[in-house]
């Protein structure tokens, strides 16, 4: 992939968003070494209790001794109302619904690329960076997001519901970096968290079981597992604890009926609360070729319809050709080969080649089987 990735004009002050990881580090060290007048600020968007699971402390710690290394100064603010409001209230009633929400894509819409960008102005800064695996260009009238160098880092995916305003302001100088690179900087400069290990999952729930946490916040409704054809294979505590395609955690082994294949999830049937289930990873009720969603977030404007695309439904997965039309209200997706467990709540984000132009929740599925 060759472009230019986006770099403000010499001398602006930017504000990088340090998350006490590596990637956020070696950002604010490129930009200092570039001449930029560079400030830290640290966000904590979930509150720091025994319970949490979350690192915010260590964090933070490490944010601090990275930015002493640096030589930059670095501010603490409390976004964590506001995550609840605008990301975590919204990833609850998702999963009543029925839904697989993505909370990082609505953190970066609402916090990372809202609040932060307004916490930065108020410190006289021009731009944000941060340490996202993506790239921008500018031309007259349009800023484009494009994926990373780094196939297997590119975060695309997950900034595509971001403005086009908030993108204007925005930094990405990992973007052109493949993350061996990053790591090697953050070692030749003997930063103190080069080692440290990537975060992954969601802050809030840390090193806990996922439906334990879950727990706390949503009422456990047992029901049935069944299979295809009506027949009760189990029980589940909540359809809420999983998602399609899931073949682990279902308690209910193999079937000589089907030569010891194992199950998947194919389907949550909320009407009678029972998980539907069949047999063999590559069964015909787990592929789809048509979605819609009700709206799309486009980075720039799209005029003319139908569309002719790719597209991912899941982080890091291959492209997909596809065909995007608009409908009276939402939009229909065809797949040209139909797609494994596509799964509501997740999101859809369309490609032209390395241009990510916009994505939309998953509203809903067309499926021969289920209604």
């Amino acid at each position: 992939m060759a472009t230019a990735n986006f770099l403000p004009p010499q001398e602006s002050k930017i504000v990088v968003g340090i998350s006490g990881g590596v990637d956020s580090a070696v950002t604010a060290l490129l930009l200092k070494q570039q001449g930029y007048q560079v400030t830290g600020v640290f966000m904590q968007n979930w509150e720091d209790t025994d319970e949490s699971g979350c690192t915010v402390r260590q964090d933070y710690a490490d944010a601090m001794g990275v930015c002493q290394q640096i030589g930059i100064e670095l501010h603490h603010v409390n976004f964590a109302r506001e995550y609840w409001d605008e990301v975590f209230s919204d990833f609850l009633e998702q999963y009543k619904a029925g839904f697989t929400p993505n909370p990082d894509i609505l953190c970066n819409k609402y916090i990372k690329f809202k609040h932060f960008i307004d916490y930065a102005s108020k410190l006289g800064a021009e731009y944000i960076a941060t340490g996202h695996y993506a790239q921008l260009t500018h031309s007259s009238d349009r800023v484009s997001l494009l994926k990373g160098v780094d196939a297997n880092k590119d975060q695309s995916y997950f900034l595509h519901a971001v403005s086009s305003v908030a993108l204007v302001k925005s930094v990405f100088p990992l973007g052109g970096l493949e993350k061996t690179q990053v790591r090697a900087i953050a070692k030749q400069h003997n930063l103190v968290n080069y080692s440290k290990k990537d975060s992954t999952g969601i802050c809030f729930i840390g090193e806990r079981k996922f439906k334990d946490f879950l727990s706390q916040y949503i009422k456990e409704q047992p029901g049935k597992i069944v299979s295809l054809d009506g027949q009760v294979m189990g029980k589940h505590d909540g359809l809420m604890f999983h998602t399609l395609g899931q073949r682990q955690g279902l308690g209910i082994g193999g079937s000589k009926l089907a030569g010891n294949e194992p199950w998947y999830v194919a389907h949550k049937d909320l009407e009678n609360n029972n998980l539907v289930v069949v047999q063999g990873g590559e069964h015909t009720c787990l592929f789809t070729s048509e979605l819609t969603t009700e709206q799309i977030s486009w980075i720039n404007p799209i005029d003319k319809f139908p569309l002719e695309c790719s597209a991912k439904v899941r982080y890091r997965q291959v492209d997909q050709e596809c065909v995007v039309d608009k409908l009276a209200q939402g939009y229909k997706v065809c797949f040209k080969q139909p797609q494994r467990a596509v799964t509501l709540g997740q999101s859809i984000v369309f490609y032209q080649g390395d241009i990510c132009l916009g994505g939309g929740i998953i509203e809903q599925v067309k499926n021969d089987f289920f209604s």
